[in-house]
């Protein structure tokens, strides 16, 4: 009863996050008050808000770094979005300038003071574009994004030597045909890693007769880029700059490892920008969590509202069953407000 009366509800100073956005929605605030959101967890790093007014209402971003994880944890060098979005009669949004590079340690970090008056509800509306971790003695700071895509192994050196027999096109066997180039490649490998390679291979297939593979709706670097991650050597960029093309590859082929990982990827940086084109991908390749996970954004996440024309033009030319869903999720959720 004391901790009821402590604090006025979980939900209060619970902020949600999906990808790399985080909101804290403030349904009241009186005229002179102080709020502490619970943690939150983006990156490495667990993160605090906190909503102050007096005169102004001031914003406070912070990392939560507990004492005893403060010498494996170095302090976070944040890029990233802020705004606030009142929703007391129409619709307001304000806006803080792109805030990049900024290091912030536990206890301290960014503040905005607002010079506004709002007593109404409210969202605090965060989105981190990079994080990276600063080093302890002043050298070369890296994303947390681009530390690299691994692959589950356990004998590197073995796997090594796989990805060695690809790139210097050792004893291969089949020719890959892709839509600008060819390359090299085993059937013994192709076979372990796709039921649709040990298929052809198998069966008295022009596969099998002519030593080719066409992957004509695929580009050679597309196509290589697919080839390394069955061999085990797939390099993060190569990954991230051809997830598209691997993910329709993977469900062609049946790579089921290569398909969780990509929509594993493509989860993790939704943004205004892709969550469309990444809610069409998710519907094509049955890729459950994803469609959620963009419906999410657009409804619960209120983003649809920053992608109006783009929305517009999805509803007339999109999949009708899948219009069908996101425009159940936008009644429920008015019915629900």
């Amino acid at each position: 009863m004391a901790l009821a009366f402590a604090r006025m509800s979980d939900s209060a100073y619970r902020v949600d996050t999906i990808a790399r956005l985080a909101q804290w929605r403030i349904d009241s605030f009186g005229a002179s008050s102080y709020r502490k959101s619970d943690p939150f967890m983006i990156g490495k790093w667990n993160w605090c808000l906190v909503v102050e007014k007096n005169r102004n209402l001031i914003i406070k971003l912070f990392p939560v770094i507990p004492k005893s994880a403060r010498d494996n944890l170095n302090p976070p060098i944040a890029s990233f979005n802020i705004r606030v979005i009142s929703s007391l009669g129409s619709r307001k949004t304000l806006v803080h300038p792109e805030i990049r590079d900024k290091l912030l340690r536990s206890g301290e970090g960014f503040v905005w003071a607002l010079d506004v008056q709002l007593t109404g509800r409210f969202i605090v509306d965060l989105e981190f574009l990079d994080l990276q971790t600063a080093s302890p003695n002043g050298g070369e700071s890296h994303s947390i994004w681009s530390e690299g895509f691994t692959q589950h192994n356990t004998n590197s050196t073995t796997l090594s030597s796989v990805g060695r027999m690809l790139s210097e096109s050792i004893h291969t066997d089949i020719i890959i045909c892709a839509s600008d180039g060819t390359i090299g490649a085993h059937r013994a490998v192709l076979a372990a890693r796709s039921p649709v390679f040990h298929s052809m291979f198998s069966h008295n297939l022009k596969e099998k007769e002519m030593s080719a593979i066409n992957i004509n709706d695929m580009s050679i670097e597309a196509c290589k880029a697919f080839l390394s991650y069955i061999y085990s050597n797939i390099k993060h960029q190569d990954f991230i700059k051809h997830r598209l093309d691997l993910l329709r590859a993977a469900d062609k082929y049946d790579v089921s490892d290569l398909k969780d990982a990509c929509e594993e990827s493509l989860i993790e940086d939704i943004d205004t920008k892709n969550v469309l084109e990444r809610l069409q991908s998710a519907s094509m390749y049955r890729l459950g969590k994803l469609k959620v996970t963009c419906i999410q954004y657009l409804v619960k996440f209120g983003k649809i509202f920053d992608i109006s024309e783009e929305f517009n033009a999805f509803i007339q030319s999109g999949e009708r069953d899948l219009i069908g869903e996101v425009v159940n999720e936008i009644l429920s959720a008015w019915k629900g407000f």
